[in-house]
């Protein structure tokens, strides 16, 4: 009969990983939009809702809508399981959305529609950018085009090139419309004008489109104060340590904004409302 042996301290030790965590091994996985994950130091968990390839960043949207940008690469938990986030592959037929930028059902392999007489105008071309790429994809469906002024300050001499009418409406957006400003008194004398009632001029309170943008997508809790006597813009990109010494520096800051802007939900409602009124009113049919 053989002889049985007890191993009164169970197995060899070695004979096993005894370094390895008790989740296991971080292993690659790419950070798909939609997909909810972990980061172990913050405990923050949310959904990935943006990838940023140049910055090698991700960021994170909790389920309160609060939002946290973290780098790619370790640290994150996926099902419990330790996983090393890297970039998604490209390639392949991506699955086409069905919901445009500004939230609106997608229409798909719908042709542009032949443009309007009616146009909507902004003050500026980081204006027209931003309405391009959040409400584009409505504007191309209703036929409606965007022009930017270069200043509302001119805006009584482009409504005489215009000649506003039943079937020409004009819309406009205005940075800054609040009571006792400049930009509320030219609103006002365009409303009394021969042409008041096929014109219709909307506003944000905010000084510069730049603003509209949710803050929290920069990582920033507020946009900074900037006293009066700094550019609005360059003293938003001294405070940020971005460059700001000429039109190139300010253009590539805003391109970088812009950039975290991929639908209407990074936008500040002051804003959302206000657009979506112009196009109404611009695209609405003549009595």
């Amino acid at each position: 009969m053989a002889q049985v042996t007890h191993d009164r301290y169970g197995s060899d030790v070695l004979a096993t990983d005894w370094r390895a965590p008790k989740r296991g091994r971080a292993v690659e996985a790419p950070a798909e939009l939609g997909v909810v994950v972990e980061e172990v130091t913050t405990d923050w968990c949310g959904e990935i809702v943006a990838v940023d390839r140049d910055l090698d960043t991700l960021t994170l949207e909790d389920r309160r809508g609060k939002r946290r940008t973290f780098p790619l690469g370790p640290g994150f938990l996926l099902e419990g399981r330790p996983v090393i986030l890297v970039p998604p592959t490209r390639g392949g037929t991506p699955a086409k959305p069905t919901r445009t930028a500004s939230g609106s059902v997608a229409v798909h392999g719908a042709r542009a529609r032949v443009a309007r007489a009616s146009r909507i105008f902004v003050e500026g071309r980081h204006d027209a950018e931003l309405v391009e790429k959040v409400w584009g994809d409505d504007l191309r469906i209703e036929g409606v085009v965007v022009e930017y002024l270069g200043g509302v300050d001119d805006l009584g001499d482009h409504l005489r090139d215009f000649r506003p009418g039943p079937d020409r409406k004009v819309g406009v957006l205005v940075d800054h419309l609040v009571p006792g400003s400049k930009e509320s008194r030219i609103a006002q004398s365009v409303a009394a004008s021969p042409v008041g009632g096929h014109v219709l001029i909307v506003g944000h309170p905010f000084i510069d489109i730049w603003a509209a943008v949710k803050p929290d997508r920069l990582g920033l809790t507020r946009w900074p104060d900037v006293p009066r006597t700094i550019e609005w813009k360059k003293g938003v990109c001294q405070h940020l340590g971005w460059p700001h010494r000429d039109q190139a520096d300010i253009a590539r800051a805003w391109q970088h904004i812009l950039g975290r802007v991929s639908s209407y939900n990074d936008l500040d409602p002051a804003l959302l409302g206000r657009v979506e009124e112009l196009i109404d009113f611009v695209t609405a049919s003549a009595e």
